[in-house]
């Protein structure tokens, strides 16, 4: 799969000499199954028309250009993990294009001919509800209106279960809850933070439990604390686990509010400092909590650890 990033004005081959695309257009922030939905669709069109599959997202996310928004702005999926679920799914080529002040003020018909024209698309698949130009006024009725017959648009009918809307809005609010198991029914998969092994204060092997302090990538959205059954994946390898998000309140000054992700490996004793690993998230098994000893934690993590065996037996 090619990444191509694009910057407004883009410096592209002329349409002439660009080969066409059947393109899935979107954030995909999450990649969640109505995303999925969007870019099968393009391939579906694509296969028809017997031409590759595209993708287009935009990073960083809008509200960093645009403002309005005091807060950090954290992603279900960063770039990196983006491109690689596009990849698992079939896509030949992703455009990535890079959002900016200059990029936001261009109009419905601008964004046409620069983004969908110039790069001799053919066809254009998104969901309902995309948006596209200044102030997000192109809709996909336009988009259908300003092709004047050079390209195809399929819009994709929104995607929801017995509650509502799939929607990276309602994962979010999941994964502030903790709700792993419904976050995982939306996403298609098992919720997944990327970071590094780093050192911590190294008072899990002390007491029985050795952890990877794990310092997940910037931008990283973060599960509610708690304690968590997981598995990691590290040197190509995957390990079920107990995970211990939040402040470590036994033991830390409640003033302190370094969040920190521990992960106790089961049956597992390298040392991993500075490795790369993946954690994904499959149910929550208890709330954060100040026990009155370190006798009184060490009976419940042994507890959280039989309980996270148990569920991963019952998956296998």
């Amino acid at each position: 799969m090619e990444v191509i990033h694009l910057k407004y004005p883009h410096q592209l081959q002329q349409r002439e000499s660009m080969q066409p695309y059947s393109l899935a257009i979107g954030f995909f922030d999450g990649v969640h199954i109505g995303h999925q939905a969007v870019i099968e669709a393009a391939k579906k069109e694509g296969n028809k028309r017997q031409i590759p599959t595209a993708v287009m997202t935009f990073d960083p996310h809008p509200s960093l250009v645009l403002g309005g928004r005091n807060e950090k702005v954290f992603y279900i999926t960063l770039l990196q993990q983006k491109l690689q679920l596009f990849k698992e799914q079939g896509v030949d080529k992703v455009f990535v294009v890079h959002f900016t002040s200059d990029f936001a003020k261009l109009s419905p018909a601008d964004f046409v001919d620069t983004f969908i024209r110039s790069l001799n698309i053919q066809h254009v698949t998104a969901g309902f509800d995309f948006s596209f130009g200044a102030f997000g006024k192109g809709t996909m009725e336009d988009m259908r209106t300003l092709s004047n017959g050079d390209y195809g648009v399929t819009v994709v009918e929104k995607k929801a279960d017995e509650l509502e809307k799939i929607s990276s809005t309602r994962i979010r609010k999941l994964l502030q809850e903790g709700d792993m198991e419904a976050a995982r029914m939306l996403l298609g998969r098992p919720f997944e933070v990327t970071g590094m092994v780093v050192h911590g204060d190294k008072r899990g092997r002390t007491i029985g439990f050795p952890t990877a302090n794990v310092q997940a990538l910037e931008g990283a959205y973060i599960p509610a604390s708690g304690v968590y059954a997981v598995r990691l994946l590290v040197q190509n390898k995957w390990y079920d686990g107990v995970c211990n998000v939040g402040y470590k309140p036994t033991f830390k000054d409640p003033n302190d509010k370094q969040l920190s992700i521990e992960v106790h490996i089961l049956n597992f004793e390298k040392n991993i400092y500075g490795e790369e690993v993946h954690v994904t998230w499959y149910k929550r098994i208890r709330s954060e909590r100040k026990f009155d000893g370190i006798e009184a934690l060490k009976t419940q993590i042994e507890k959280d650890k039989q309980e996270t065996i148990q569920y991963f037996e019952a998956l296998r």
